[in-house]
């Protein structure tokens, strides 16, 4: 049975964060995007908890669902993300921990330890001084099912591998709890393409999840599995990385991801790392250190050749979201009404929004939808675009059709 699952994104308790991702609403959306099981996100805050335990009810072991709910619905995987910042080998760390949990019992064995450390009310996404292999034993006490995963490894500033706080390796990190480390998360900009290059990132599972903040933004990033519906066997996939059971991964083209390049956003600097070494990682504006991303940082820690494919790797596949794809081919603004009617249409029509972008032919495609959007998604799926990178903050942009073409688009556009 094909599964997709996102397992990491946020409840309206974290900062930053769309008051609308109630559970009622991800349900909703993921349906929508064609996700079967969703992580519930913060699971550490205490009036988020409340909802899980008010609105959830068990369904398969170690997966929950929407009470008294009917038909098809989504099953929830218990999980939240830690935000761990401390110093370690003098230097300040900041890491964030994805956690995945098979039970309320041992959600509430973590919730206790952590809230003698830190305020659990004060963020979805908890700030705690905790060494990050203190935070793994912690959490593998209250249960050996629950698992422990390097969110966004990648990412400059809150990362394992993050060029301002994070670590060289796995080891130098999690140190005795390293072998009980089994996957790490890729993030918006990286792919696992780019992360085989690191020693330690050829022999971990890699994961892709949303991150979201917006119920939107869900499914943005997903696993894709063919297993039972159950917690043992999704861990049980991510931990012995069987590519016979855990299938793909769907992916941003992580020149999209907002720090793949280095720059300063203030002032409008983007470097690719060679650009960066010739003015020695300083703005060549205002003299500031640039913000490595994450292509730099990858360069720096590769222990493998560009083009490495490690033995057992899981695939990946690259897409852009339907409602990007719209918006350029119809020469109109992404959050405008008539790109939100023609995703509504589509959808409604054709199914859910992994499976136009991934499986439903071009025919359908086109007796359904616009020309152009027909030709977007196509172009999509066998990576036909044209990218300029994000830096320092700043998401990259994905461009589907030439300049040409677009101008072209953006009159029948107007004239639509």
């Amino acid at each position: 049975m094909r599964l997709i699952a996102d397992l990491h994104l946020h409840s309206k308790y974290s900062r930053a964060t769309s008051p609308q991702m109630e559970l009622e609403t991800l349900d909703r959306w993921a349906k929508i995007k064609g996700i079967h099981v969703l992580g519930t996100g913060d699971f550490t805050h205490p009036y988020w908890m409340e909802n899980i335990k008010k609105k959830l009810e068990s369904a398969e072991e170690g997966l929950f669902k929407i009470k008294k709910q009917t038909g098809e619905f989504t099953r929830f995987i218990l999980t939240a993300e830690i935000s761990c910042i401390y110093s370690k080998n003098d230097r300040v760390r900041k890491i964030h921990i994805l956690v995945l949990a098979p039970s309320i019992e041992a959600v509430e064995k973590i919730n206790g330890r952590l809230s003698e450390i830190g305020n659990l009310s004060a963020d979805g996404r908890p700030i705690l001084g905790l060494d990050a292999k203190e935070l793994t034993g912690i959490i593998l006490d209250a249960s050996e099912q629950c698992m422990v995963i390097p969110a966004h490894v990648m990412t400059p500033w809150f990362a394992l591998f993050g060029s301002k706080s994070g670590f060289n390796s796995l080891k130098e990190c999690f140190e005795d709890y390293s072998d009980y480390i089994f996957a790490m998360e890729t993030g918006l900009s990286a792919d696992p393409e780019m992360i085989w290059r690191l020693g330690e990132g050829g022999t971990l599972t890699l994961v892709s999840n949303s991150d979201a903040h917006s119920p939107e933004n869900i499914g943005r990033e997903v696993n894709v599995f063919d297993t039972e519906m159950s917690y043992p066997s999704l861990i049980s996939a991510l931990k012995n990385r069987d590519n016979g059971k855990f299938l793909y991964t769907i992916e941003f083209f992580p020149q999209e991801g907002k720090y793949h390049y280095d720059g300063h956003r203030i002032c409008g600097v983007c470097f690719s790392p060679a650009e960066s070494r010739k003015c020695n990682n300083i703005c060549p504006n205002c003299g500031r250190q640039l913000t490595i991303g994450v292509l730099n940082r990858i360069e720096q820690l590769a222990q493998n050749p560009p083009g490495f494919h490690p033995e057992h790797a899981i695939p990946f596949k690259r897409l852009v979201p339907l409602k990007e794809i719209i918006s350029e081919a119809l020469g109109v603004g992404v959050k405008t009404k008539k790109v939100r009617e023609e995703y509504n249409s589509l959808t409604e029509n054709l199914g859910s929004e992994i499976k136009i972008l991934l499986d439903v032919p071009r025919e359908d495609l086109e007796r359904t939808a616009a020309a152009e959007i027909a030709e977007g998604i196509i172009r999509v799926r066998e990576g036909r675009v044209i990218i300029e990178p994000g830096y320092d903050g700043v998401y990259g942009k994905v461009k589907i059709f030439s300049s040409e073409e677009n101008r072209s688009l953006s009159k029948q556009g107007i004239l639509l």
